[in-house]
């Protein structure tokens, strides 16, 4: 099933420029993700897992919201007649909260890899909307978030 509608057309749009507020923002989002991991390591011992619980729930709440930008793609014309993308918008959000409810561990590892799928189907839809320019960005968020959230897992 294909998450770009037909009414779309098959070359991409011109891509938008990657605004450098917006850029600012989003590597300062790597703050707590990195942060969160070196606590889990390195924090005393009674508040590790605390960290590594606080790091998973970050890390669920970046996944939701990276499928809820699906949504938004979606409602601004013709794909609000799809299925596709509202379908995949939820998909992140409803496997960051089974990653929740799993031992922190296995939640961080989880999560890591969901970061890495949406990044892989971002990579297919982006360039669609003209987005191709924020792909450089989301790759070096993802690496760095998914890493920190594997580093934290051998900890949990």
């Amino acid at each position: 099933m294909s998450t770009l509608p037909e009414t779309l057309p098959n070359t991409p749009l011109q891509d938008a420029p990657l605004p450098r507020w917006a850029a600012a923002l989003g590597y300062a989002g790597l703050i707590p993700f990195v942060a969160l991991a070196a606590a889990a390591w390195m924090a005393p011992a009674a508040y590790r897992g605390q960290a590594a619980f606080a790091l998973l729930a970050y890390g669920a709440a970046i996944a939701s919201f990276l499928g809820a930008i699906h949504w938004g793609l979606a409602m601004r014309g013709p794909l609000a007649l799809q299925a596709g993308p509202f379908l995949w918008g939820v998909f992140p959000s409803l496997v960051a909260w089974v990653a929740l409810l799993m031992p922190v561990s296995q939640g961080l590892v989880t999560v890591a890899l969901l970061l890495g799928i949406c990044l892989a189907v971002d990579r297919r839809i982006y360039p669609a909307y003209g987005l191709g320019a924020w792909l450089g960005m989301r790759l070096h968020l993802s690496v760095v978030a998914a890493l920190s959230l594997l580093s934290g897992s051998q900890v949990a």
